[in-house]
């Protein structure tokens, strides 16, 4: 009988401390980081991918290449092809410098017959044929000038959708450099060097983990605490009562309410509907995403 009495003693302090109701939290929830998935833009073979997971990489930093030989070509065919159409523009006025010095001397003969018919040198016949003259040579200049124009006009638009054509093809070589697109650790990687890529296949996945954030769940009688801004404790919950407490922001409050998720607990567990809210960490190393953590109002 002696043997019982300190098992009835720690099965009453136990229940004693559950009845008690009494939590050093209001909400738990997980650890989250901004996750990216860097996906190929291009198609073809990755010559070299400088990736592997734990890396920290620097947003804008180039860590690997798909084969660019064959954009290469192309933009070398299509900067050909927009100086040929430049090449062939016609130069206008040296085009149409024998018709105006045709006029010119037109113009002389008529202002000259001019005179001598009003002398009596001359009659009006030679006068007429030095008018219709310049009449035709004004007509053929104008003609010669429309034409030359539509022509220099066509070329200048082949010209500019060369130009067009080989900005795309540049665009696309430069989309063959594989970038990484924030600054963040590579939580995964998806391929390797020699594999093919195809437009829209994963490559890595890459995330900030200097900055998490843990989205915990509140009641709606917890909400009216809640505001935007506010500044929060946060505990990363390791296990066996080993907690380490962190300063928190709230960053996001949901406008709507769901289900209680299976995973979380709540200060008040009989709530069904619950509302989503973010809080921004500052990692020190020792958070690790998913991990769970919980949270002081």
């Amino acid at each position: 009988m002696k043997n019982l009495y300190p098992l009835i003693f720690t099965v009453a302090a136990v229940f004693t401390a559950c009845s008690s109701g009494d939590k050093n939290f209001d909400a738990t929830g997980t650890f989250e980081a901004t996750e990216v998935i860097v996906s190929a833009e291009q198609s073809g073979r990755i010559i070299n991918f400088d990736v592997d997971e734990g890396y920290d990489l620097t947003s804008g930093s180039v860590v690997g290449l798909i084969d660019t030989l064959q954009l290469q070509l192309k933009a070398l065919q299509l900067g050909a092809n927009k100086e040929s159409f430049e090449n062939q523009k016609p130069d206008v006025q040296k085009q149409i410098a024998a018709t105006r010095q045709q006029l010119a001397t037109a113009e002389r003969e008529q202002r000259r017959s001019a005179n001598l018919v009003k002398d009596g040198a001359a009659n009006q016949k030679q006068l007429d044929d030095a008018n219709s003259l310049v009449l035709v040579l004004k007509r053929q200049l104008e003609a010669q000038i429309s034409s030359l124009s539509n022509s220099s006009r066509s070329l200048t638009s082949q010209s500019s959708a060369m130009e067009i054509q080989r900005a795309q093809v540049l665009d696309q070589l430069e989309k063959c450099h594989i970038v990484a697109p924030i600054n963040g650790t590579v939580l995964e990687k998806y391929t390797e060097a020699g594999e093919f890529a195809s437009i829209g296949k994963p490559l890595f996945k890459i995330a900030d983990i200097n900055k998490l954030f843990l989205r915990a769940y509140v009641t709606s009688e917890q909400l009216s605490k809640v505001k935007l801004g506010q500044q929060v404790k946060v505990f990363s919950d390791y296990g066996n009562n080993k907690r380490k407490e962190y300063s928190g922001v709230v960053t996001w409050i949901s406008d709507k309410s769901e289900f209680t998720p299976k995973t979380i607990l709540t200060s008040d567990e009989r709530a069904d509907l619950v509302y989503a809210v973010k809080i921004a960490v500052k990692n020190d190393g020792y958070i690790k995403i998913g991990m769970y953590g919980e949270v002081k109002f």
